[in-house]
């Protein structure tokens, strides 16, 4: 076969056309969504990931199907671990790796680390041939007391036989907020039959995180299951709801995800919205809409999404709304939720944004 190559000639063409473009680009203002407010201490990340392997008798478990996964690698990679360590030292080093990371973060002070539950089967018992990844509420909590600047989110799948008892369990570890994705865990929000669960919820003061919009982490999702519309049946129960990336990237019966979205948060004054991610490149606009869309506003929460902010996803690079100046600082910062929250206060997320998380929680350290 032969090697395509662009003669010499051509190539100084194209530079020399290019030139001009880049220099542009290079002395464009900064442009952010809306005024540039401080940037606040303290700041908790209510919408951080963690698995396992089930290494060290954590529990935690990843299907074959999704090792199998090009994903896979790439979550290793993203929580700074390799296979044979997580096998060698056991699950418990991904929460190290965490914690050490959020340590020598400037801005954010504790992160809230998200147990997931399965898929549950008739009987109402974790079905491990649909689940893909399972991280245990036991192995969360048990990771939270080791490390003080992490804050147990639990999961329990409300189709479990002891849901409610699961709950309980959650609240008395310390739990900040229980953590669903509908798509991936078969839930069905707006199910009647989960209305005691909601009760639950709304009695223990536990906030519930559930999965909007569209859904491409796993290698399956039924994603007809995150939409924002199928909170009715929590909300009208009184269920504090933080729906995750304002419902971005989807459509649900011809109508965009965040639009849905909007439209509860202007009937329930209980329903919030996380920006975990919408600085990601797969994700354009998103972040400007949640900043300026005014039925989000004073609705917003900070998040990270992490460990997707230690990807190639997350750069200061693909803004168009950052100045060099901004780009460069950002990329010069080593920590990556430094690096996040530099992005999103040069964009106009304002301080009570990535303040609320503490205050919602009331008991962060």
């Amino acid at each position: 076969m032969k090697k395509f190559s662009i003669p010499a000639r051509r190539r100084k063409i194209l530079l020399i056309v290019a030139l001009p473009g880049l220099g542009l680009w290079a002395l464009l203002p900064a442009r952010p969504f809306r005024p540039v407010e401080p940037i606040p201490a303290g700041i908790v990340d209510l919408h951080c990931h963690i698995a396992g392997l089930g290494a060290g008798g954590s529990g935690c478990f990843v299907s074959p199907k999704l090792r199998d996964n090009w994903r896979f690698k790439i979550y290793l990679r993203a929580f700074g671990v390799t296979k044979k360590e997580v096998l060698e030292q056991g699950d418990a080093l991904i929460a190290d790796k965490i914690s050490a990371s959020l340590a020598q973060s400037q801005f954010v002070k504790q992160a809230v680390v998200l147990a997931l539950d399965g898929v549950v089967d008739a009987d109402g018992q974790l079905d491990t041939n649909r689940t893909e990844v399972y991280v245990p509420n036991e192995f969360v909590a048990a990771q939270c007391v080791r490390h003080p600047n992490l804050l147990f989110g639990a999961s329990v799948n409300p189709y479990r036989t002891d849901a409610l008892a699961r709950l309980e369990w959650a609240k008395a570890h310390g739990a900040v907020l229980v953590k669903w994705i509908p798509p991936v865990m078969d839930i069905g929000p707006a199910d009647s039959k989960l209305i005691p669960f909601y009760q639950k919820l709304a009695e223990l003061n536990l906030p519930l995180l559930s999965h909007t919009g569209r859904e491409k982490s796993f290698s399956h999702a039924d994603e007809t299951l995150s939409d924002p519309e199928k909170l009715r049946l929590p909300l009208s129960l009184g269920v504090k709801i933080i729906a995750p990336h304002i419902a971005s990237a989807a459509k649900y019966h011809g109508e965009r995800g965040p639009d849905r979205l909007a439209r509860l948060m202007r009937e329930y004054p209980n329903l919030f919205a996380d920006i975990s991610a919408l600085t990601n490149v797969n994700k354009p606009g998103s972040l400007k809409e949640a900043l300026t869309q005014p039925e989000f506003a004073g609705r917003l929460l900070y998040g990270t999404d992490f460990p997707l902010i230690t990807t190639a996803l997350a750069s200061p690079w693909y803004s168009l709304h950052l100045s060099l100046q901004q780009k460069w600082e950002i990329a010069r910062a080593k920590n990556p939720w430094d690096r996040d929250v530099l992005t999103k206060h040069y964009l106009g997320t304002p301080t009570e944004t990535l303040t609320r998380p503490a205050r919602l929680f009331g008991n962060a350290n």
